[in-house]
Formats: C-alpha cells, sequence, structure tokens
C-alpha cells in the first residue's frame, strides 16, 4: 500500500509541487490544514517559504505546532522543508525581530554572512555517514536552495533529544545546516521538491524510512 502524507496546509509553501514530487515517488498524497488528518497521517510533510515570522503565525492558526509535538512524542514522523526546517527551531532573527520556533531542536535561524544573498539555485551538500536521507547519493550530488537565513550552530547535544542526530552542511559564505535526521524528525533546508531527480531519490528514501 502507497504510504499516506499530509502536507500540511497553513498558508505558506510550494504545496502543489510538493504534491506532485511525493506522488511521482509513490506516496497518496493529501494537502489540508485538517488537524485530525495531519495527527493520523502515515508522514507530515511541513513546507514553508517566506519569513520565519510570518510562517510561525501561520501554523500557529492551524494548531501546526500542536500537531508536530503531537506527532513527534508518539514517534510519527515529520518532514520540514525550507522555512518548514527552520521553524522547527527555537528561534529565528529577521530584521532584528525575535521569534519563538517550535522548539523542537535548540537553536537560532539567522541571516546568512554571504556577499550574494539570498542562496539561490544549486549547491552541494556533506552528508555524513550513515544518512538516510542521502543514500544513494553521491557527494556531487547538487539541491535546490532559495533562502537568506539559516542555522549556523548546531546546539542539541548528545542525550538530548531522539538520540545522535545526523547533520548534515553546506555552505554559502559561511557554513549551514543542510538538513538533519534526528528519529521521526528530518528536515532539509533545500527544495527536494524543486531538485529534480536528485530531490526525488530523498524524498523516495524518506518514505521508505516511514
Amino acid at each position: 500500500m502507497k504510504p499516506n502524507i499530509v502536507i500540511l496546509d497553513y498558508g505558506s509553501g510550494n504545496l502543489r509541487s510538493a504534491e506532485r514530487a511525493l506522488a511521482r515517488v509513490g506516496a497518496e498524497v493529501t494537502v489540508t490544514p485538517d488537524f485530525d488528518t495531519a495527527l493520523d497521517a502515515d508522514g507530515l510533510v511541513v513546507p514553508g517559504v517566506g519569513a520565519f515570522e510570518a510562517c510561525m503565525t501561520g501554523l500557529k492558526g492551524v494548531r501546526g505546532e500542536q500537531i508536530i509535538g503531537r506527532r513527534l512524542s508518539g514517534g510519527r514522523p515529520v518532514l520540514g522543508i525550507c522555512v518548514g526546517m527552520q521553524i522547527l527551531f527555537a528561534r529565528g532573527v529577521e530584521h532584528g525581530v525575535e521569534t519563538e520556533g517550535c522548539g523542537e531542536w535548540p537553536g537560532t535561524v539567522e541571516r546568512l554572512e554571504a556577499p550574494v544573498l539570498p542562496h539561490m539555485g544549486w549547491n552541494t551538500v556533506k552528508a555524513p555517514a550513515g544518512s538516510v536521507l542521502f543514500a544513494g547519493l553521491d557527494a556531487a550530488t547538487r539541491f535546490y536552495f532559495v533562502h537568506s537565513y539559516g542555522v549556523r550552530e548546531w546546539e542539541l547535544r548528545a542525550g538530548e533529544g531522539f538520540g545522535e542526530p545526523i547533520v548534515t552542511w553546506a555552505e554559502h559564505g559561511v557554513p549551514f545546516v543542510a538538513a538533519v535526521e534526528n528519529g521521526p524528525l528530518m528536515a532539509t533546508q533545500f527544495h527536494p521538491e524543486k531538485s529534480g531527480d536528485a530531490g526525488a531519490v530523498l524524498l523516495k528514501n524518506w518514505l521508505g524510512s516511514l
């Protein structure tokens, strides 16, 4: 049977492109803001584009932070994408304004220090050994990024959260977190749904982990 995936619709994100990409790799996909449907799905995808503060406002409007928290407390998979990854952290700072995130991981989303922003286009990543998301993809594989903010320091320490996380890094001016695999909670700063065949492999790997 196809895994049942919900893409959480809270007013932010490339919902249709994510829907098509997941369907392409074998998922039964529903796009909805409904609390119970999102809670009961085999996997939940939290997309996000734009400002951290706006995404958190939209997320709270559909009780998305509660959905994420309740799913994770039961070990049920969640995948964040782009700003949908950023809001999983404790806080975001944009234009001097600090906004509280979901707090599933400690850390701050802040502006990258780079000569050209936004970071837009294709970039490689450095995935550690043992990664599930990047299985079958080599070091030269490129993924599509569009962002000016990111997490520049990983703060979760050993013994916290769901055990030892696998953190993948990329660089644009400075190193930043490109992806995280932490038990049922996974996320990518880049857009797998816009990353062609490489993104399809990653999404298929995620489905295979459910």
